[in-house]
């Protein structure tokens, strides 16, 4: 991977090394029909069930767009929430629905939801708009016409964290040629300006109300070359005591060196 620093738009910009291109069939690559099975198990994917218990009911609608494995569609329906997933990937949506036709797991676009306006009591979007490479006001503006009044968006994506700032300042990062047009086609993902975005959230009656930093270790392990192979091992090592201390390490350095961030947006009525 190679990273980039773009000034005008204050975000970082990663590209493969190698010509491959984030498509649908880049991501069914990762999800054989082995992996399905063992990816939905709902007590091992608790985190977005958790958080949602804090701000919607049980029985509230709940839409996750982009929802690859549907993992997380299925925790929400084990735990009482009238769960719905969309995602671009045919053959994952076709292979879920065949092994797990209890799920509402449908092929669709998310720049172009296929659900009534102010259907969902909430939505939530985890790893997807940072793969928007020309803009993400489409889907933006989706999320907020199927979201009710009062109902939240939850929007988890990589963000420029503390120790980000530091390597921009230090010049540790190369910036990008405006004049010289990318191959988008090498293009994986950016780190946005998260305060940036809650500002262009707000032209879609988006009010955020609560910032989670996480994924400190993952932070630390991309960003610093010298102690790149140690907290490898610890990230993705899986033996009790790596565990523990990956548990630990993320409490101590989310703060400074997370890898993503969740917004927590409320949606308010049109103001005239």
């Amino acid at each position: 991977m190679k990273t980039f620093y773009n000034k005008e738009y204050d975000r970082l910009e990663i590209f493969f090394d190698k010509n491959k291109e984030v498509n649908s069939e880049y991501w069914e690559g990762f999800w054989e029909e082995d992996l399905v099975k063992s990816q939905l198990n709902y007590k091992k994917n608790t985190y977005v069930s958790k958080i949602t218990k804090k701000y919607l009911p049980s029985n509230s609608k709940v839409l996750e767009a982009g929802c690859g494995l549907a993992q997380f569609v299925y925790s929400l329906k084990k735990n009482q929430y009238d769960s719905y997933g969309i995602d671009y990937a045919n053959k994952t949506v076709k292979l879920i629905n065949k092994k797990f036709p209890e799920l509402n797991v449908k092929y669709g676009d998310v720049e172009n939801i296929p659900f009534d306006k102010n259907f969902f009591d909430g939505v939530w979007s985890i790893g997807l708009i940072e793969h928007f490479y020309h803009d993400n006001e489409k889907f933006l503006s989706e999320a907020s016409r199927v979201i009710k009044n009062g109902g939240y968006l939850f929007l988890s994506f990589p963000n420029i964290s503390i120790l980000n700032r530091l390597k921009i300042f230090f010049k540790n990062y190369k910036l990008t040629n405006s004049r010289k047009k990318p191959d988008i086609k090498n293009f994986y993902q950016f780190k946005l300006n998260d305060k940036l975005l809650i500002n262009k959230l707000n032209n879609y009656n988006l009010e955020c109300i609560k910032k989670i930093k996480s994924d400190g270790l993952k932070g630390l392990k991309d960003e610093i070359a010298l102690t790149h192979n140690f907290f490898s091992f610890i990230y993705n090592s899986n033996n009790i005591f790596c565990n523990i201390l990956k548990k630990v390490i993320n409490l101590i350095v989310s703060p400074f060196s997370n890898h993503v961030i969740l917004l927590i947006l409320k949606k308010n009525e049109k103001k005239n």
